[in-house]
């Protein structure tokens, strides 16, 4: 079976260059020879090559290996991801392993064994695209952090007393390589505090990459995490580095990490443990170097709980554990942050800077915030688009179930009961304040509300019990602010 790949060999032996070709076409995708070394910088700016097979001296005589040198800094000076695996006689291997210090990665000896030269190809066509899925994620990683860094600081403004305690946990655990486990509830910020710590360790230059658990099935697990070889099951049509591997180096987030399967609990345990991974299919372990943050809404007394969380597995994971506080216990935050966003989603419509009125502070610190920032940032968002007034006011907000306030629903209330009339199929919902409410869209929040207290911020479980699927629950809490 061929592997996608496209080889360069580079020899003044025209002997070589039919051997090596013969061989490795019934190997690789595309095997391109060179005879002339000077055609080199032409040949790379008409290919992409995953491989590079360079001799070591080129015309009669030459054995000092200078000319390899030489070439071996062109191609890496027009590539610096370039794998090279440089050729040499027996006599030059000191050669070859000198060449290795200026940036090679392998060398073959002549006369070569075919299997040994087909397996450090394939060994050398898989880095290549290691470094090069490695790259494009750390790209990708800056690129993010210069669009969303000004949105992504903003979320860490407050000087409450737990915010405070928060960051000086951040603060002292980001230079170490600690694992870290961050515990609170939807919105807290948790994916964003994993990212500061990341960007205060020594890995700050290296990937932060993020994975939610929940949303991986169990048939895909290994794959996304530990990846796999092509052909190794249905499907599996090019070789995939997994997530562990692309993010050597780095920081891995793992979120949701409190709603994995025990059985999958186990193999991860296993991984982290031996700190190698094997890609489906693939019969050597590869070694990572990887920083582990999870975080869950799940409590710390169901992740204490042998039946739903192995212990061995959170005893690695919670090195240092941060526990992220929830809106409500923390209101003096609300007021700063609240002003960001206004700032910011004015800006981002072209709408006119407008100021927050008192009674609608006092209420937005008054209301409990059940999705915490990541709602309040919604409802101000929405406040910007679709207020008219200018000042923002209470009714901009949408805080139409205040707390603690008479003839109002209180979500601290009891679940009501529900009935549908025949007649009009209307949803009426009585409480023990024989408040009566008839708006669907009220309805609706209300019982989210309800189920996602009810199960501690827990979206899979939430979404259960209401008989919606994860992505539905999301976005039906995305359009009521939650």
């Amino acid at each position: 079976m061929k592997q996608d790949g496209v080889i360069l060999i580079v020899d003044d032996d025209q002997d070589i260059l039919t051997a090596g070709k013969l061989l490795l076409k019934r190997y690789f995708s595309n095997v391109v020879t060179c005879h002339q070394p000077e055609q080199i910088p032409m040949l790379f700016s008409r290919n992409k090559f995953d491989a590079i097979l360079l001799d070591m001296n080129f015309g009669p005589g030459e054995s000092s290996g200078k000319q390899g040198y030489s070439w071996l800094e062109k191609i890496l000076e027009i590539d610096p991801k370039a794998v090279v695996i440089m050729i040499t006689a027996h006599g030059g291997v000191d050669v070859a392993v000198e060449a290795m210090k200026l940036g090679a990665t392998d060398f073959i000896a002549k006369p070569w064994q075919n299997a040994k030269m087909v397996a450090t190809l394939s060994s050398a066509v898989q880095l290549g695209k290691s470094r090069l899925e490695v790259d494009e994620l750390r790209h990708t990683n800056k690129l993010l952090a210069e669009v969303s860094g000004q949105s992504n600081q903003q979320k860490l403004i407050g000087n409450s007393r737990a915010m405070n305690q928060v960051l000086s946990l951040v603060e002292r655990t980001a230079p170490t390589d600690a694992n870290v486990l961050l515990l609170g509830e939807n919105g807290t910020g948790k994916e964003l505090i994993a990212r500061e710590i990341h960007a205060q360790s020594k890995r700050s230059d290296k990937v932060f990459m993020s994975v939610d658990m929940g949303a991986i099935t169990e048939s895909l697990f290994e794959s996304e995490l530990f990846g796999h070889k092509k052909g190794a099951f249905t499907g599996a049509r090019e070789d995939r580095v997994g997530r562990l591997k692309a993010a050597n180096g780095g920081t891995l987030f793992l979120d949701e990490i409190g709603n994995l399967p025990l059985n999958l609990q186990a193999k991860l345990l296993t991984v982290l443990e031996q700190r190698v991974v094997t890609p489906i299919g693939a019969n050597n372990t590869t070694p990572f170097d990887v920083r582990i943050i999870t975080a869950t809404n799940v409590s710390k007394a169901d992740l204490s709980n042998e039946k739903n969380f192995r212990q061995d597995l959170l005893f690695r994971l919670n090195t240092v554990e941060i526990n992220l506080p929830p809106l409500r216990e923390r209101t003096q935050d609300i007021e700063p942050i609240a002003q960001y966003y206004v700032d910011y989603y004015s800006h981002k419509y072209s709408k006119p800077s407008k100021s927050i009125s008192e009674q609608a502070l006092a209420d937005m610190q008054n209301y409990p915030w059940p999705g915490n920032v990541r709602a309040l940032r919604h409802a101000i968002e929405r406040a910007i688009i679709l207020s008219t007034n200018d000042q923002l006011l209470s009714s901009d907000f949408q805080l139409d179930l205040p707390p603690n306030q008479p003839g109002n629903l209180s979500i601290n209330d009891s679940i009501p009961s529900r009935r549908i009339t025949d007649e009009m199929d209307t949803h009426v919902v009585h409480t023990k304040t024989e408040f009566e409410e008839l708006n669907l869209d009220k309805v609706e929040k209300y019982t989210i509300t309800q189920a996602l207290k009810k199960h501690r911020y827990n979206i899979s479980h939430s979404a259960k019990e209401l008989g919606l699927t994860r992505a539905t629950l999301y976005r039906r809490m995305e359009k009521h602010g939650l």
